[in-house]
Protein backbone atom coordinates (compact mmCIF):
# COMPACT_ATOMS: atom_id res chain seq x y z
CA UNK A 1 0.00 0.00 0.00
CA UNK A 2 1.59 3.68 -0.69
CA UNK A 3 1.65 6.20 2.22
CA UNK A 4 0.36 8.93 0.25
CA UNK A 5 2.69 12.91 0.58
CA UNK A 6 1.32 14.52 4.04
CA UNK A 7 2.01 11.50 5.78
CA UNK A 8 3.57 11.17 9.22
CA UNK A 9 7.10 9.68 8.53
CA UNK A 10 9.26 8.18 11.31
CA UNK A 11 12.86 7.97 11.35
CA UNK A 12 15.15 5.65 13.77
CA UNK A 13 18.77 5.34 14.13
CA UNK A 14 19.81 2.02 15.64
CA UNK A 15 23.13 0.40 16.17
CA UNK A 16 26.35 1.77 16.22
CA UNK A 17 26.88 5.04 15.61
CA UNK A 18 28.31 5.77 11.81
CA UNK A 19 29.51 8.96 10.19
CA UNK A 20 26.83 9.97 7.51
CA UNK A 21 23.76 9.17 9.54
CA UNK A 22 22.48 13.10 10.04
CA UNK A 23 22.95 13.96 6.45
CA UNK A 24 20.60 10.68 5.81
CA UNK A 25 18.47 12.14 8.63
CA UNK A 26 18.68 16.02 6.98
CA UNK A 27 17.66 14.33 3.24
CA UNK A 28 14.36 12.18 4.52
CA UNK A 29 13.71 15.18 7.00
CA UNK A 30 14.03 18.36 4.42
CA UNK A 31 12.07 15.63 1.42
CA UNK A 32 9.84 15.09 3.75
CA UNK A 33 8.61 18.54 4.69
CA UNK A 34 8.67 19.84 1.42
CA UNK A 35 6.31 17.40 0.41
CA UNK A 36 3.80 18.17 3.84
CA UNK A 37 4.48 15.04 5.66
CA UNK A 38 5.32 15.52 9.64
CA UNK A 39 8.64 13.99 10.41
CA UNK A 40 8.82 12.01 13.77
CA UNK A 41 12.04 11.48 14.98
CA UNK A 42 12.72 7.99 17.13
CA UNK A 43 15.05 8.42 20.00
CA UNK A 44 17.81 6.28 21.50
CA UNK A 45 17.18 3.56 18.38
CA UNK A 46 14.46 0.96 19.06
CA UNK A 47 13.90 2.04 22.78
CA UNK A 48 12.41 5.21 21.18
CA UNK A 49 9.46 2.93 20.05
CA UNK A 50 9.16 1.68 23.52
CA UNK A 51 9.01 4.69 25.55
CA UNK A 52 6.30 6.69 25.41
CA UNK A 53 7.96 9.71 25.38
CA UNK A 54 10.73 8.52 22.91
CA UNK A 55 10.47 10.93 20.09
CA UNK A 56 9.96 14.31 18.80
CA UNK A 57 8.76 16.20 16.25
CA UNK A 58 11.56 17.19 13.59
CA UNK A 59 11.18 20.86 12.02
CA UNK A 60 13.10 22.18 9.53
CA UNK A 61 15.50 24.16 11.88
CA UNK A 62 16.40 20.75 13.32
CA UNK A 63 17.82 19.93 10.31
CA UNK A 64 19.51 22.72 9.70
CA UNK A 65 23.44 22.49 10.00
CA UNK A 66 24.04 18.82 10.48
CA UNK A 67 25.54 17.43 7.27
CA UNK A 68 28.65 17.24 8.56
CA UNK A 69 28.16 16.32 11.88
CA UNK A 70 29.40 12.78 13.42
CA UNK A 71 27.20 10.58 15.32
CA UNK A 72 22.88 10.96 15.44
CA UNK A 73 21.01 13.55 16.75
CA UNK A 74 18.29 11.11 17.73
CA UNK A 75 20.79 9.17 19.33
CA UNK A 76 21.01 5.24 19.18
CA UNK A 77 21.66 2.35 21.23
CA UNK A 78 22.11 -1.58 20.87
CA UNK A 79 19.00 -2.45 22.31
CA UNK A 80 17.37 -5.44 19.57
CA UNK A 81 14.50 -7.13 20.75
CA UNK A 82 14.85 -9.17 18.03
CA UNK A 83 13.95 -12.65 19.38
CA UNK A 84 11.69 -11.17 21.76
CA UNK A 85 8.03 -11.73 20.30
CA UNK A 86 6.73 -9.56 23.43
CA UNK A 87 9.23 -6.62 22.67
CA UNK A 88 8.59 -7.15 18.56
CA UNK A 89 4.49 -6.52 19.28
CA UNK A 90 5.73 -3.82 21.49
CA UNK A 91 7.38 -2.09 18.33
CA UNK A 92 4.44 -2.59 16.40
CA UNK A 93 2.09 -0.87 18.98
CA UNK A 94 4.65 2.13 19.42
CA UNK A 95 4.31 2.84 15.55
CA UNK A 96 0.76 2.66 15.66
CA UNK A 97 0.88 4.91 18.58
CA UNK A 98 2.56 7.24 17.24
CA UNK A 99 0.17 7.06 14.12
CA UNK A 100 3.30 6.75 11.48
CA UNK A 101 2.74 5.89 7.67
CA UNK A 102 6.08 4.79 6.91
CA UNK A 103 8.94 4.15 9.60
CA UNK A 104 12.42 4.64 7.61
CA UNK A 105 15.44 2.92 9.62
CA UNK A 106 19.12 3.48 8.72
CA UNK A 107 21.01 0.60 10.42
CA UNK A 108 23.46 -2.42 10.20
CA UNK A 109 23.06 -6.09 9.90
CA UNK A 110 20.89 -6.55 13.23
CA UNK A 111 18.65 -2.85 12.51
CA UNK A 112 17.92 -4.35 9.01
CA UNK A 113 17.10 -7.70 10.80
CA UNK A 114 14.88 -6.45 13.06
CA UNK A 115 13.55 -4.34 10.42
CA UNK A 116 12.61 -7.26 8.56
CA UNK A 117 10.76 -8.82 11.07
CA UNK A 118 8.77 -5.56 11.82
CA UNK A 119 7.73 -5.91 8.39
CA UNK A 120 6.79 -9.02 8.32
CA UNK A 121 4.35 -8.12 11.15
CA UNK A 122 2.47 -5.51 8.79
CA UNK A 123 5.27 -2.69 9.16
CA UNK A 124 5.41 -0.15 6.53
CA UNK A 125 9.39 0.11 6.69
CA UNK A 126 11.76 1.05 4.66
CA UNK A 127 15.65 0.21 5.65
CA UNK A 128 19.13 2.42 4.66
CA UNK A 129 21.98 0.56 4.90
CA UNK A 130 24.64 1.84 7.44
CA UNK A 131 27.56 0.28 8.97
CA UNK A 132 30.91 0.83 9.03
CA UNK A 133 32.10 -2.98 8.66
CA UNK A 134 30.38 -3.34 5.26
CA UNK A 135 29.06 -6.28 5.83
CA UNK A 136 25.76 -5.71 4.62
CA UNK A 137 24.56 -7.76 1.45
CA UNK A 138 22.93 -6.44 -1.61
CA UNK A 139 24.55 -2.77 -1.82
CA UNK A 140 28.09 -1.58 -2.85
CA UNK A 141 27.84 1.54 -0.45
CA UNK A 142 27.18 1.05 3.61
CA UNK A 143 26.73 4.77 5.22
CA UNK A 144 29.95 5.30 7.17
CA UNK A 145 32.65 2.72 5.57
CA UNK A 146 34.22 5.69 3.35
CA UNK A 147 34.58 7.36 6.33
CA UNK A 148 36.18 4.69 8.90
CA UNK A 149 38.11 3.96 6.20
CA UNK A 150 39.61 7.06 5.89
CA UNK A 151 40.78 7.02 9.65
CA UNK A 152 42.32 3.25 9.23
CA UNK A 153 44.34 4.67 6.43
CA UNK A 154 45.24 8.00 8.24
CA UNK A 155 46.31 5.99 11.16
CA UNK A 156 48.58 3.81 9.09
CA UNK A 157 50.36 6.47 7.22
CA UNK A 158 51.39 7.74 10.64
CA UNK A 159 52.13 4.47 12.17
CA UNK A 160 54.74 4.26 8.86
CA UNK A 161 56.65 6.74 9.39
CA UNK A 162 57.18 5.94 13.31
CA UNK A 163 57.80 2.11 12.69
CA UNK A 164 60.98 3.54 9.90
CA UNK A 165 62.37 5.81 12.42
CA UNK A 166 62.89 2.76 15.12
CA UNK A 167 62.88 -0.26 12.96
CA UNK A 168 59.98 -1.48 14.88
CA UNK A 169 56.68 -3.33 14.56
CA UNK A 170 53.29 -1.60 14.53
CA UNK A 171 50.29 -3.44 15.61
CA UNK A 172 47.21 -1.37 13.99
CA UNK A 173 43.54 -3.55 15.83
CA UNK A 174 40.58 -1.97 13.42
CA UNK A 175 36.96 -2.50 14.21
CA UNK A 176 35.18 -5.81 12.44
CA UNK A 177 33.73 -8.81 14.30
CA UNK A 178 32.57 -10.97 11.69
CA UNK A 179 34.29 -9.70 8.84
CA UNK A 180 37.57 -7.63 7.52
CA UNK A 181 36.50 -5.10 4.96
CA UNK A 182 38.05 -2.03 7.11
CA UNK A 183 41.17 -4.19 7.62
CA UNK A 184 41.57 -5.47 4.24
CA UNK A 185 41.10 -2.03 2.14
CA UNK A 186 42.66 0.07 5.11
CA UNK A 187 45.57 -2.65 4.62
CA UNK A 188 45.61 -2.16 1.09
CA UNK A 189 45.29 1.51 0.79
CA UNK A 190 47.93 1.92 3.54
CA UNK A 191 50.31 -0.45 2.77
CA UNK A 192 50.31 -2.93 5.46
CA UNK A 193 52.16 -5.56 5.64
CA UNK A 194 50.93 -8.23 7.08
CA UNK A 195 46.74 -8.34 7.40
CA UNK A 196 45.04 -10.26 10.00
CA UNK A 197 41.09 -11.10 8.81
CA UNK A 198 37.71 -12.94 10.35
CA UNK A 199 37.67 -14.87 7.00
CA UNK A 200 40.83 -16.65 6.84
CA UNK A 201 42.43 -18.03 10.15
CA UNK A 202 46.24 -17.26 10.52
CA UNK A 203 48.83 -18.76 13.05
CA UNK A 204 51.37 -16.64 14.87
CA UNK A 205 54.10 -18.99 13.31
CA UNK A 206 52.53 -16.99 10.03
CA UNK A 207 52.75 -13.92 11.27
CA UNK A 208 56.41 -14.29 12.73
CA UNK A 209 57.42 -15.71 9.60
CA UNK A 210 56.24 -12.90 7.52
CA UNK A 211 57.68 -10.27 9.66
CA UNK A 212 61.02 -12.64 10.17
CA UNK A 213 61.52 -12.83 6.39
CA UNK A 214 61.12 -8.89 5.87
CA UNK A 215 64.11 -8.30 8.87
CA UNK A 216 66.49 -10.91 6.48
CA UNK A 217 65.47 -8.95 3.60
CA UNK A 218 66.83 -5.83 4.99
CA UNK A 219 62.82 -4.13 5.38
CA UNK A 220 63.83 -2.89 9.18
CA UNK A 221 59.83 -1.81 10.08
CA UNK A 222 56.92 -3.27 9.58
CA UNK A 223 53.04 -2.66 9.97
CA UNK A 224 50.54 -5.65 11.02
CA UNK A 225 47.08 -4.93 10.83
CA UNK A 226 44.31 -6.99 12.27
CA UNK A 227 40.74 -7.08 12.81
CA UNK A 228 39.14 -7.19 15.91
CA UNK A 229 37.49 -10.69 15.28
CA UNK A 230 40.66 -12.25 13.75
CA UNK A 231 41.14 -15.69 14.69
CA UNK A 232 44.90 -15.88 14.90
CA UNK A 233 46.24 -19.43 16.49
CA UNK A 234 48.55 -19.93 19.28
CA UNK A 235 46.92 -17.13 20.97
CA UNK A 236 44.86 -18.64 24.10
CA UNK A 237 41.10 -16.63 23.84
CA UNK A 238 40.12 -15.23 27.35
CA UNK A 239 35.82 -15.05 27.96
CA UNK A 240 34.32 -12.21 25.62
CA UNK A 241 31.29 -10.41 27.60
CA UNK A 242 28.06 -9.35 25.54
CA UNK A 243 26.45 -6.29 24.18
CA UNK A 244 23.03 -5.69 24.68
CA UNK A 245 22.42 -6.75 21.25
CA UNK A 246 24.14 -10.06 22.21
CA UNK A 247 27.20 -9.42 20.38
CA UNK A 248 30.45 -10.01 21.73
CA UNK A 249 32.15 -6.90 22.62
CA UNK A 250 35.17 -7.61 20.78
CA UNK A 251 37.28 -4.54 21.95
CA UNK A 252 37.77 -6.64 24.98
CA UNK A 253 39.35 -9.25 23.32
CA UNK A 254 42.36 -6.85 22.46
CA UNK A 255 43.22 -8.97 20.06
CA UNK A 256 45.91 -6.16 18.66
CA UNK A 257 48.02 -5.99 22.08
CA UNK A 258 48.05 -9.86 22.54
CA UNK A 259 48.89 -10.13 18.76
CA UNK A 260 52.12 -7.80 19.30
CA UNK A 261 52.86 -9.43 22.47
CA UNK A 262 53.35 -13.09 21.04
CA UNK A 263 55.31 -11.02 17.86
CA UNK A 264 57.83 -9.66 20.51
CA UNK A 265 58.19 -12.49 22.38
CA UNK A 266 58.39 -15.09 18.99
CA UNK A 267 60.64 -12.31 17.04
CA UNK A 268 62.88 -10.19 19.46
CA UNK A 269 61.34 -7.46 17.86
CA UNK A 270 60.28 -4.27 19.18
CA UNK A 271 56.73 -4.57 18.99
CA UNK A 272 53.80 -1.45 19.64
CA UNK A 273 50.17 -1.98 19.49
CA UNK A 274 47.41 0.93 18.37
CA UNK A 275 43.91 0.36 18.83
CA UNK A 276 41.37 2.80 16.99
CA UNK A 277 38.72 1.71 18.72
CA UNK A 278 35.94 4.45 18.32
CA UNK A 279 37.95 6.81 16.94
CA UNK A 280 36.67 5.22 13.49
CA UNK A 281 33.03 5.73 13.99
CA UNK A 282 33.62 9.09 15.15
CA UNK A 283 33.73 12.64 13.41
CA UNK A 284 32.78 14.49 9.94
CA UNK A 285 31.55 12.02 7.38
CA UNK A 286 33.85 12.48 4.21
CA UNK A 287 32.51 13.79 1.00
CA UNK A 288 31.17 10.25 -0.31
CA UNK A 289 29.42 9.03 2.98
CA UNK A 290 27.60 12.67 2.75
CA UNK A 291 26.85 12.34 -0.51
CA UNK A 292 25.25 8.47 -0.60
CA UNK A 293 23.75 9.24 3.09
CA UNK A 294 21.54 12.13 1.13
CA UNK A 295 20.89 10.35 -1.88
CA UNK A 296 20.18 6.98 0.24
CA UNK A 297 17.95 9.05 2.27
CA UNK A 298 16.11 11.18 -0.55
CA UNK A 299 15.41 7.42 -1.96
CA UNK A 300 13.89 5.82 1.12
CA UNK A 301 11.27 8.49 1.39
CA UNK A 302 10.20 8.11 -2.28
CA UNK A 303 9.85 4.47 -1.35
CA UNK A 304 8.18 5.62 1.28
CA UNK A 305 5.90 7.44 -0.59
CA UNK A 306 5.43 4.56 -3.11
CA UNK A 307 5.23 1.50 -0.85
CA UNK A 308 7.28 -0.10 -3.28
CA UNK A 309 9.78 -1.37 -1.56
CA UNK A 310 11.19 -2.10 1.49
CA UNK A 311 14.54 -1.04 1.63
CA UNK A 312 17.32 1.19 -0.94
CA UNK A 313 20.60 0.02 -1.98
CA UNK A 314 23.68 1.24 -4.15
CA UNK A 315 24.08 -0.96 -7.32
CA UNK A 316 26.61 0.19 -9.85
CA UNK A 317 26.86 3.50 -9.08
CA UNK A 318 22.73 4.12 -8.80
CA UNK A 319 20.81 4.22 -5.98
CA UNK A 320 18.15 1.47 -6.54
CA UNK A 321 15.17 -0.14 -4.94
CA UNK A 322 15.34 -3.77 -2.89
CA UNK A 323 13.66 -5.26 -0.47
CA UNK A 324 15.14 -6.03 3.44
CA UNK A 325 15.55 -9.77 2.82
CA UNK A 326 18.28 -9.01 -0.15
CA UNK A 327 20.30 -7.08 2.73
CA UNK A 328 19.89 -9.40 5.09
CA UNK A 329 19.94 -12.87 3.70
CA UNK A 330 23.84 -13.06 4.19
CA UNK A 331 26.96 -11.50 5.42
CA UNK A 332 29.17 -9.27 2.41
CA UNK A 333 32.19 -11.12 3.21
CA UNK A 334 35.91 -10.34 1.91
CA UNK A 335 36.58 -12.36 -0.91
CA UNK A 336 39.85 -15.02 -1.37
CA UNK A 337 40.91 -12.59 -4.13
CA UNK A 338 40.76 -9.40 -2.27
CA UNK A 339 42.74 -11.21 0.56
CA UNK A 340 45.25 -12.62 -1.20
CA UNK A 341 45.82 -9.63 -2.97
CA UNK A 342 46.58 -7.84 0.32
CA UNK A 343 48.80 -10.82 0.83
CA UNK A 344 50.56 -10.66 -2.70
CA UNK A 345 51.61 -6.62 -2.28
CA UNK A 346 52.14 -6.79 1.76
Amino acid sequence: MSTPEGSRIGIVTAGGDAPGLNAAIRAIGRSALDAGDVVVGVLNGWMGLLEPDGNRPLAAADLSGILPLGGTILGSSRTLPLNDEESLHRLVEGVDRLALDALITIGGDGTLALARRLSELGVPIVGIPKTIDFDVSGTDVCIGFDSALSVVVEALDRLHTTAASHHNVMVLETMGRDTGWLAALGGLAGGADVVCLPEFPVSMDDVAERLLARRAAGKLSSIVIVAEGSPVGGIDEPPIPLDASGHPQMARRAIGERVAAAIAEMTGFETRATVLGHLQRGGSPVATDRMWATRLGAAALELAHEGTATAVAVRSGAVVAATIQELTDASQQVPRSLYELCCQVG
